[in-house]
């Protein structure tokens, strides 16, 4: 079987090993070229000894691959340097997943305001199409690069899209926790064991710039502006992410309707799943897989209901539902190199 040649960037992130991990259990795709920055010349399993053993590349500046030998590019880099380098290497390849936040704001205004710089690449991000694999696969079929969204909106906008028309848009409500592997590899103090272990606390309380992103899909779904309350939360886990969301079904509509629109929307998904009544969605079971497990309660207060939403936030999150979109993009089975089973304990 002929593979097609891939590209990572920034493999030696967090998002970039495991799109490498994903990439490795893909039957129609090769890793061609693994690229970083201060860690170019490095053998992979250097700097991840568990992939010590899988005859990879060794890291390389980007601006050294060739880039006519590759078909696919996974892009894991952060926003600023990723639509840089994606211009640069945008003509000479079949197709971009893009992981970073440069071209999921589809308004470069907004983008600008978010991320406080100017977007720098207009025409592409025209065409880019904002990956969430399951509510956008008519798009991912045309589209040349996909824009992965961010961990939070993925575990919030799963179940929230499947029920928005039954529901106040105006009176959602989301606590989100991460574990810190959300944040990077980067070297911070504030990432160290005796920072994190221990402890737990809400960030970016009302300014976090996925915010904008979750109202950008409410708002095309609903058909007016939406504006969600949103406040993530870093707990010490080294991956994972729970969202809680409390919504105002609207008049007439039960915890049993809301349950049965979810039912019926994700049916079919190979990823999605509800859990039974009175389950509660867990992080531990979707550890290192695709999965989403999504959570229906009756709130104690009157005329509320709970939603809980558990996904892995380097898979699901970010690597894992890149390649689901690369799938769809080109036609293939969506669960190619992703069938793994999440971990546990």
């Amino acid at each position: 079987m002929t593979r097609l040649n891939t590209a990572i960037l920034g493999a030696s992130g967090y998002t970039g090993a495991e799109a490498v991990r994903f990439v490795l259990a893909h039957p129609k795709l090769r890793i061609q070229a693994l690229t970083a920055n201060r860690h170019a010349g490095k053998p992979y399993g250097e700097v991840y000894p568990h992939l010590r053993d899988c005859g990879l590349p060794d890291l390389q500046h980007w601006q050294d691959v060739n880039w006519d030998d590759i078909d696919i590019v996974f892009a894991c880099l952060p926003h600023g340097a990723s639509q840089e380098t994606i211009a640069q290497i945008y003509p000479n390849v079949s197709k971009v997943i893009d992981l970073s936040a440069d071209f999921r704001l589809k308004d470069p205004d907004l983008y600008a305001k978010t991320y406080n710089r100017p977007h720098a690449e207009p025409d592409i991000l025209r065409t880019a199409v904002y990956g969430l694999t399951e509510f956008a696969r008519a798009d991912l079929k045309q589209a040349k690069l996909a824009a992965c969204p961010g961990c939070y909106p993925t575990s919030s906008l799963l179940p929230l899209l499947a029920v928005l028309h039954m529901i106040d848009p105006d009176e959602i409500v989301i606590n989100a926790l991460s574990g810190v592997s959300g944040a990077g590899r980067k070297e911070s103090t504030a990432l160290i064991y005796p920072e994190t272990a221990e402890g737990a606390h809400a960030y970016a309380i009302g300014t976090h710039r996925h915010g904008p992103e979750i109202d950008q899909a409410l708002s095309l779904s609903a058909g007016r502006d939406v504006t969600v309350s949103f406040t993530p939360h870093l707990v010490p886990m080294n991956r994972g992410m729970v969202a809680t969301i409390c919504v105002k079904p609207d008049e007439g509509v039960s915890v049993h309707d809301i349950r049965s629109a979810l039912e019926t929307r994700f049916a079919d998904e190979y990823f999605i799943h509800l859990e039974g009544e009175g389950i509660t969605p867990q992080t531990r079971h979707v550890r290192g897989s695709n999965h989403c497990r999504i959570g229906v309660f009756q709130d104690r207060r009157a005329g509320r209901v709970i939603l809980t939403s558990v996904i892995d936030n380097l898979a699901k999150g970010s690597s894992g539902q890149a390649v689901q979109n690369l799938n769809v993009m080109m036609g293939w089975d969506e669960t190619l190199g992703l069938k793994s089973t999440p971990l546990f304990p």
